[in-house]
């Protein structure tokens, strides 16, 4: 058959769909080559590159063209699937040549990989055929085919989420009747539409639950982590949105606001601006402690789907509002806005919202396969923790470096916009001395707006913080009655997690002012609650005593 698609990605999938015909096998087994070669046929093994002294193109001419004779026995993964054992190297080539095609064909590979799994590894194909999860046809091809030395849990939650990215993009698509193969798009009105769905859905009526178990029927879930019908759980009807749709892949699933935004930055859909103009189907996050002075940098505490924006208002659908789905409207640039996750639909849909006033700049690859519209003015400071850094023409080390390259360590820059190279790496767009380039996000950090303070204010709480300190653990239980603003009775430690035996991140005084939302964690019989605060202009989150709160 010839392969059917616009990329890799979308051929291997079409392929595999029209033998497997079951999406989920189709996913597990994908997620798997992805780890393996990234879809690459023609990939060598990274360790072996410089062994051997060649790389994946020049290696696959000269076992074409018969120049390199050891293929089989030099012990370096090969191809989509990494064949390394010098028998399935042997039948892998014989198998090509008998068709007369290069070493690293797409389609002549495709074809040994399932002439393998039928013949050899007929188990692992018979999971594949009728597999119900992602997860479970993963790790029929992980321990059963693919049989890397590390088989462990994480190794398995890694290949799982990679395939379930792929179930997400394909397994609900449909079939173009022009090219035989699939289209995928991500239209911001069909988020929209299934928010607006929901409106109404509550706890008192007990609707809410419904959501939940969208959320909790997904798979693999976020830090393993069950939502209970008690739970706070707007940013779970957020990730339900998403999951309900088949949109997962640019709207990452979490029950936590934070971790949220942690994962919208990882995929480079962060805009670390309150003040930017959002369209309908943007992700806002809210943060009630925000002072309404200057760029909210704060620790989420709620979040919600923009539904539209008219002039200066955004109408937002939130679940977890007052127990409910309900509508909020709100300023642009208004109070309490923490910023915003953008989604990368590649369709507005038919709702309409109004432009942001942001200088935007349009640019392209160097491959002139695609464009993408490019924030130009400051988000953040950021300081080059590299000792030198090389800034480049676009995202992606393949690409030339600019006039201005490399910075310094310590040099100051403006970072505009955050972009995804080929490989999935995120970078920075910066500007420098009035120019602007590319650079990884890795070797750039935001800059410190600690300052410091008079000693005539260092023993008193404020409300204006300008750093933050955040406990590394996380409360276990949730009860909204707790919810609420308390005083100190005594001088208190507030430490990084609940129980007198965690490190201390700061003592603050009798009748100190703290809000807890309901979290704890309960140690010998006592709740440790999970507070926040202003204390000598640091914003503190993390575990104190309820023996010595009192609202």
């Amino acid at each position: 058959m010839s392969l059917t698609g616009s990329s890799n990605e979308e051929k291997i999938w079409n392929f595999l769909k029209s033998k497997i015909n079951n999406n989920y096998g189709v996913a597990g087994l994908m997620g798997n080559l992805y780890a393996e070669s990234g879809l690459n046929p023609q990939n060598l093994q990274n360790s072996y590159e410089t062994k051997l002294g060649y790389t994946d193109a020049t290696y696959t001419a000269a076992v074409d063209n018969g120049t390199y004779t050891n293929f089989v026995k030099d012990s370096a993964g090969y191809g989509l699937a990494q064949w390394t054992y010098y028998s399935r190297k042997q039948n892998l080539l014989d198998y090509i040549q008998g068709q007369n095609l290069s070493i690293g064909d797409l389609e002549g590979q495709l074809n040994f990989l399932y002439k393998e799994l039928s013949s050899s590894y007929s188990s692992v194909l018979t999971t594949l055929k009728s597999a119900t999860t992602v997860l479970a046809a993963s790790n029929a091809v992980l321990t059963g085919y693919e049989k890397p030395a590390d088989q462990s849990t994480s190794v398995q939650t890694k290949r799982a989420s990679y395939g379930q990215t792929y179930y997400d993009k394909y397994a609900t698509t449909t079939t173009s009747s022009n090219t035989g193969g699939t289209t995928m798009g991500y239209s911001r009105s069909v988020i929209v539409a299934q928010a607006q769905a929901w409106l109404g859905y509550n706890e008192s009526d007990g609707t809410h639950k419904q959501i939940i178990d969208v959320y909790n029927a997904h798979t693999p879930l976020a830090r393993s982590y069950k939502v209970q019908y008690t739970d706070a759980w707007c940013a779970t009807f957020v990730s339900a949105v998403s999951i309900k749709c088949g949109y997962t892949a640019i709207i990452p699933t979490e029950c936590s606001c934070s971790q949220m935004i942690t994962l919208f930055k990882n995929l480079g859909e962060w805009k670390e601006d309150d003040s930017y103009t959002p369209s309908a189907g943007d992700i806002i996050f809210y943060d009630w402690q925000d002072s309404g002075s200057g760029d909210n940098t704060g620790t989420p505490d709620h979040v919600g789907i923009v539904e539209k924006v008219s002039g200066s208002t955004i109408t937002v659908i939130e679940g977890n509002y007052s127990d409910s789905v309900k509508r909020r409207t709100i300023a642009v640039n208004g109070q309490y806005i923490r910023g915003y996750g953008l989604p990368a639909y590649t369709t507005a849909g038919t709702t309409t919202s109004s432009s942001s006033s942001s200088t935007t700049t349009t640019t392209s690859s160097t491959s002139g396969s695609s464009s993408t519209t490019l924030n130009k003015t400051e988000q953040w400071k950021g300081v080059v923790t590299a000792s030198t850094l090389n800034v480049r023409t676009w995202a992606g080390t393949s690409n030339s470096t600019v006039s201005f390259s490399p910075l310094k360590k310590d040099a100051v820059v403006s970072v505009c916009d955050t972009v995804k190279a080929s490989d999935g790496s995120s970078w920075y767009y910066i500007k420098y001395n009035s120019k602007y380039g590319f650079a990884s996000a890795s070797y750039i950090s935001k800059q410190s707006t600690t300052t410091t303070t008079s000693s005539a204010s260092s023993s008193s709480t404020s409300s204006t913080a300008t750093s933050t300190k955040t406990a590394t653990e996380k409360a276990s239980s949730y009860d909204k009655s707790l919810a609420g603003t308390y005083k100190t009775t005594a001088k208190l430690n507030v430490r990084n997690g609940a129980g007198t035996g965690k490190s201390i991140l700061v003592t603050i005084p009798e009748g100190t002012s703290v809000t807890n939302y309901g979290y704890y964690t309960t140690v010998s019989g006592i709740k440790w609650m999970y507070v926040q605060f202003t204390y000598n202009k640091v914003q503190y989150t993390g575990f104190c005593s309820k023996t010595y709160l009192t609202k």
